[in-house]
């Protein structure tokens, strides 16, 4: 009680991080519904690494251009922010040109993934100096979120949600039955290109905020334990959002207490409730069964 005493308390040291890392479990859930209702689960394990290679060719670029720079210097996250975010970006639109192309949803993930680790290595091996600055960059190190970072984050997911709440009857038939949306005067292609802008910039932001493995974690996660029960889709959303909060904040009272590494505490704790869930659903089947 002492522990979660402390965390609460308005003179937590931490408490910035503990804010930016509960916004990021809020967040990405909304998002991974998307990613689950049009089965493209595998997306989550390609955006990120898409994000790490737009992080290395921003550093790559500014050692170029400008100069090398000094790591932990204030435009550190600046610069990798706006190499992330054009990066994940290109990447969707580069899948929405092959969606039109027939592609297999698994091809397209393939060869997004494999592009983007290619030239993650090419960047670093062009730039070694950056290398010091992505590792700690994609360590997700948000114990380090200051306020002013903390600002940006919850305005830019702030209008995130906003969008997502706003136009979800739209995105939400684009995403289930394309041909109906279309037969109904709803421009499909527009309506994608939003929806890939939201998913591009929560995921930007919390590779940069929480890192990949904890982005990826809570894009999915709390998304598909909700699946195993919700009926309705409101409450899908909801409650992936609610549940993606609620073990961001077990698993940072975990890392805190233990002395656990972060991200993996949290996406841990996330993993314990989908399996608990996937456990009780198999229970009651075979209850109902028998």
């Amino acid at each position: 009680m002492s522990t979660l005493a402390e965390i609460l308390s308005p003179s937590f040291l931490l408490r910035d991080a503990l804010v930016g890392s509960v916004l990021v479990g809020l967040v990405c859930p909304l998002v991974g519904v998307y990613f689950v209702l049009r089965r493209m689960v595998f997306l989550g394990v390609a955006l990120p690494q898409v994000s790490a290679a737009g992080i290395a060719c921003s550093f790559l670029g500014y050692r170029l251009i400008v100069g090398p720079h000094t790591h932990g210097e204030s435009g550190e996250r600046t610069i990798a922010l706006v190499g992330s975010l054009a990066f994940t970006l290109l990447a969707l639109l580069f899948l929405a040109a092959l969606e039109r192309a027939r592609q297999s949803v698994e091809v397209r993930i393939g060869v997004v993934y494999a592009m983007a680790a290619a030239a993650t290595i090419l960047f670093l091996a062009a730039d070694p100096y950056a290398e010091a600055h992505l590792v700690s960059i994609l360590k997700g190190d948000i114990l380090a979120t200051t306020g002013n970072s903390l600002s940006l984050i919850a305005t830019v997911l702030s209008a995130v949600v906003v969008a997502l709440l706003v136009f979800r009857r739209e995105l939400l038939l684009v995403s289930f039955d394309r041909d109906m949306a279309a037969v109904m005067g709803f421009r499909v292609r527009l309506w994608d290109t939003l929806l890939y802008l939201l998913i591009g910039i929560t995921i930007s932001l919390g590779v940069m905020t929480a890192g990949p493995v904890v982005t990826f974690g809570f894009l999915l996660v709390p998304a598909v334990t909700v699946r195993l029960f919700a009926r309705r889709m409101l409450t899908f959303s909801i409650a992936s959002a609610l549940l993606g909060a609620a073990t961001s904040f077990v698993g940072f009272a975990c890392a805190y207490r233990f002395d656990l590494p972060l991200g993996p505490a949290e996406v841990a704790v996330a993993s314990v409730v989908l399996f608990a869930a996937a456990a009780g659903r198999g229970a009651r089947r075979l209850v109902a069964g028998g």
